[in-house]
């Protein structure tokens, strides 16, 4: 799969979402502070890898800042982007499951190398309901303006 990944510096994990991506078998698209060519801002990084998704040139996106709320913010400003800040594991399989969330939001100050692997295994370990509900809740979400 590809992913999108952004980092508006190069600390924290990073590095190690690209490496953790590759071990998994995907394909990782960097942006910001990951790429020699793009300027590092959270807020261009991140938009940058919404972009990718919402474009279709990736199938998910990882957007990371010091806090993961600017990058949040960020992606979510994308149309058809759902970003979810997951500080753990069950927050992002909860994002994944009832939101549909294709976009994950890290901090680069909170999240450590054991906690990313465990954020990465539960995102992709869920898929999102079928549920009538959470599938109403997804479409209606799509449509605010």
């Amino acid at each position: 799969m590809r992913i999108s990944v952004a980092a508006d510096e190069r600390t924290g994990v990073a590095e190690a979402v690209v490496d953790e991506l590759r071990r998994r078998g995907h394909e990782p698209l960097v942006h910001g502070a990951l790429s020699e060519e793009e300027r590092d801002d959270w807020a261009w990084a991140s938009e940058a890898a919404a972009r990718d998704v919402a474009d279709g040139r990736a199938e998910q996106g990882v957007v990371c800042c010091w806090t993961g709320t600017g990058a949040s913010i960020a992606a979510n400003k994308v149309h058809g982007i759902r970003a979810a800040l997951c500080g753990d594991a069950e927050t992002a399989r909860g994002a994944r499951r009832w939101n549909d969330a294709n976009v994950l939001a890290l901090s680069l100050r909170a999240t450590s190398e054991p906690l990313l692997t465990e954020i990465l295994d539960a995102w992709f370990d869920a898929a999102p309901s079928d549920d009538s509900d959470d599938v109403a809740n997804i479409q209606h979400v799509d449509e605010i303006d």
